[in-house]
């Protein structure tokens, strides 16, 4: 470091005049500095060799893939690299970036308690939301978006306390007071609504945040989230548009690989 090699052969001289007590004060001042530009050194090159392990995790995650160049949308043209074979690359220093202000964020989330509500209904992303939600005992929908969920929840919370009772009933054995075909029809009815709903069951209020996969995809829950004020985290390929998603994160949407690394990068800061 030049800090380093400027300093030292300057407080070896000023150090042989033991005398001299400003030259002493002036010796330690130097010696000081050194120790300071040493530690910041160090602490430089753990964080460079930090990020250098993350974007190559990322790589091998595919999370440097964009769409085909004639898809992109303009919003994301400063996260995007250059293109090979006419896709898209991701600049993954940016991706980087944006990948931290989203942990930030979803840290300050969990100090202060609030819930974030995870949405991946496309295929890909379905197993990867399920999982990191499930572990992290957060909701989520991995199936449909039902239209309201945010702005009519007053609604939705109605099918979710008939799901919470039909489940109670069920298993006290209450059911059994019904005939074989009106027990068939709530049957029915119990499925139908752990469909669509089972991932927000035990959802008591509004969330505080969505993490998204594909706002494009997405855009119902997003569109209801700007309605409410609710701010969005998203895992958004270079043909989305981002303009209106608050922590955007640039990346492969499209693979499970890279969805699951960014899912798990996101949600590993929401841990106690």
């Amino acid at each position: 470091m030049n800090l380093i090699k400027t300093l030292k052969p300057v407080a070896l001289i000023l150090s042989r005049n033991k005398d001299d007590r400003k030259s002493k004060y002036k010796t330690q001042n130097l010696r000081n500095s050194l120790e300071f530009a040493r530690i910041v050194h160090v602490v430089t090159d753990d964080i460079k060799t930090k990020t250098d392990r993350n974007m190559e995790e990322m790589a091998s995650a595919g999370v440097h893939f964009g769409a085909p160049r004639s898809r992109r949308h303009p919003s994301t043209k400063s996260g995007v690299f250059g293109t090979k074979n006419d896709i898209e690359i991701v600049d993954l220093e940016k991706t980087q970036v944006s990948l931290e202000k989203a942990r930030e964020f979803v840290a300050k989330l969990r100090k202060d308690g609030k819930i974030i509500l995870l949405v991946g209904n496309k295929s890909e992303a379905r197993e990867a939301v399920r999982h990191a939600a499930t572990r992290m005992n957060l909701p989520y929908v991995a199936l449909r978006w039902i239209g309201g969920t945010l702005t009519n929840f007053d609604e939705i919370r109605k099918r979710l306390d008939r799901l919470s009772d039909l489940r109670t009933k069920g298993a006290s054995g209450d059911l059994s007071k019904y005939t074989k075909k009106e027990r068939a029809r709530i049957s029915h009815e119990v499925k139908d609504l752990e469909r669509f709903f089972s991932g927000i069951s035990e959802m008591k209020e509004i969330p505080s945040a969505l993490f998204v996969i594909d706002s494009d995809k997405e855009h119902t829950a997003v569109t209801e989230a700007r309605k409410m004020h609710i701010p969005v985290i998203s895992l958004s390929g270079t043909d989305c548009d981002i303009g209106s998603i608050e922590y955007p994160i640039i990346g492969n949407d499209k693979a499970i690989a890279s969805i699951r690394f960014i899912v798990d990068i996101v949600l590993s800061a929401y841990k106690v």
